[in-house]
């Protein structure tokens, strides 16, 4: 059984920072991909950003130079730290990771909630 427990969501205001974690659990193949995707009200789940095993990093557009996706591999661990927050970023933000045979694995979501 595999389990990814994402962390660090919560409420901030424009402007602030937050952390998120997801940490992988149980038995799983060798992870290749690590990533956070989100879905907003009303939107489909989009990606944010996504690390491979060596380090090279994808981002989305929207989120460039304010948002920094990292891994841990010791720990199965990916973190994703998310700068000069806007409204629009507003979501439940969801990790996924794809082992090395293929098979991905999503985690539950946790809700980050940027208002004043």
């Amino acid at each position: 059984q595999v389990q990814l427990v994402e962390s660090g969501g919560g409420l901030v205001q424009p402007g602030g920072s937050l952390r998120l974690s997801c940490a992988v659990s149980g038995s799983i193949f060798s992870i290749n991909t690590m990533g956070w995707y989100r879905q907003a009200p009303g939107k489909q789940r989009e990606l944010v950003a996504i690390i491979t095993r060596g380090g090279t990093t994808t981002y989305a557009d929207s989120v460039k130079g304010r948002f920094t996706i990292s891994r841990d591999n010791a720990k199965n661990t990916v973190y994703l730290q998310m700068n000069s927050l806007k409204p629009k970023d507003t979501a439940v933000y969801y990790c996924k990771v794809r082992a090395t045979n293929g098979m991905d694995y999503w985690g539950k979501g946790t809700l980050v909630t940027v208002s004043s």
